[in-house]
């Protein structure tokens, strides 16, 4: 390997933590915050996209989506989510993680304002239009998610490598609680201003023609956070580790670290090795004897993980009805049930999500990463 290489990325290593490591946990949080806003917030208005167009007159309880439709609005983004990691994980292992960040930036910030607007005002094409656009929006966010925990990676010194990407994913607890905090302040906005009678009361009456506004604002305000970000990402330097190791421009690695890390860091002609290793692929039978049984350990825990965090987080407002922690639909007004599942939600993550996320941060490099997932799956 050749000597200046070596001293790029010797200087990260060893780096002392100071500002700029700081400045990347928050601009690369940002994008775990938006993440994870947007995926989660569509949880608290399904009751009211049932209430607002799957309205039955007569019926004995509030209107709600259908089984497929359920599913399609609650399960297309992270069809998109899947789309997008493997496509910009690919594409910023090609491009740069600079560039491909902004690309998954701008699509999130597009498709956020999107999903609160429709085509139209019948069910079927307000259903059609947020699931065509929260697709695209879950195809952003796959881009974004991995990039983020990679540019805090490559960022990161040895010392505290395991609390700086734990504190980046520690955001998506933040991004969470914002969404029943932001849904909080705007249902009890609305219903102050709309006040209406109880579904049991007045079923027709329950549902005032302002609620269609609530959930479009929910969903569109995800793009803020994003569109904040945009300009510091876009200041960011390009990961030394990508400038040094894929794109092979020593001289500019070097001259990205020494502004950021504020040392000066020479970058001498590069010299071939000719020790060095050959490269090989993702899928050579190299990579598999070296990294195998780390990939699959790493993605079947991620695997097992989200089945129970994203499903709690979908599903856990049909709970809540069942375990008696908000009162029957039918009791409520449509803007009144609203509220009362984001309390509920939010209250869950402020008292064991963001807490169980920060635990980590904490103590990460001091029990190693193993005990944590030792005790967090226990």
């Amino acid at each position: 390997m050749a000597k200046e290489q070596i001293e790029v990325l010797n200087a990260l290593d060893v780096a002392k933590t100071q500002w700029y490591h700081f400045t990347a946990i928050v601009i690369a949080g940002m994008g775990f915050f938006t993440d994870a806003y947007d995926l989660f917030c569509i949880s608290l208005v399904t009751k009211l996209l049932g209430r607002i167009y799957y309205h039955v007159d007569g019926a004995p309880k509030p209107g709600s989506l259908p089984p497929n439709v359920a599913a399609a609005v609650n399960g297309v983004a992270f069809c998109g989510t899947l789309s997008g990691q493997l496509f910009f994980g690919w594409l910023g292992d090609k491009m740069g993680r600079k560039k491909v960040y902004g690309m998954t930036l701008m699509m999130m910030v597009i498709c956020s304002v999107g999903s609160g607007l429709s085509f139209g005002h019948s069910a079927k094409s307000v259903m059609a239009t947020l699931c065509f656009f929260r697709f695209w929006l879950g195809f952003g966010i796959g881009g974004d998610y991995p990039l983020s925990a990679t540019i805090m990676s490559e960022y990161s010194n040895k010392k505290t490598r395991g609390a700086f990407i734990a504190a980046v994913f520690a955001m998506q607890g933040f991004g969470i609680l914002a969404g029943g905090i932001f849904a909080i302040i705007i249902s009890a906005a609305f219903n102050s201003r709309y006040t209406a009678p109880a579904y049991e009361v007045d079923p027709a009456g329950s549902t005032v023609v302002q609620a269609d506004y609530i959930w479009r604002i929910i969903v569109m305000v995800g793009a803020l956070p994003a569109a904040l970000t945009y300009y510091w990402r876009m200041k960011m330097p390009e990961t030394a580790r990508y400038t040094a190791l894929v794109a092979k421009n020593m001289k500019q690695a070097a001259a990205d670290m020494s502004k950021v890390l504020q040392v000066e860091i020479q970058a001498e002609p590069q010299s071939e090795d000719p020790a060095k290793p050959k490269p090989y692929g993702l899928f050579s039978k190299e990579f598999l004897t070296r990294h195998g049984l780390h990939l699959l350990g790493t993605s079947s825990t991620w695997f097992l993980l989200d089945i129970a965090f994203y499903s709690q987080n979908l599903f856990q407002k049909d709970i809540f009805s069942a375990i008696g922690w908000i009162p029957p639909a039918k009791t409520m007004n449509a803007i009144e049930e609203v509220y009362k599942i984001a309390r509920a939600q939010t209250l869950i993550a402020l008292c064991s999500t963001v807490p169980g996320y920060w635990f980590t941060v904490a103590f990460i490099d001091k029990i190693g990463r193993f005990a944590i997932q030792l005790m967090g799956f226990f």
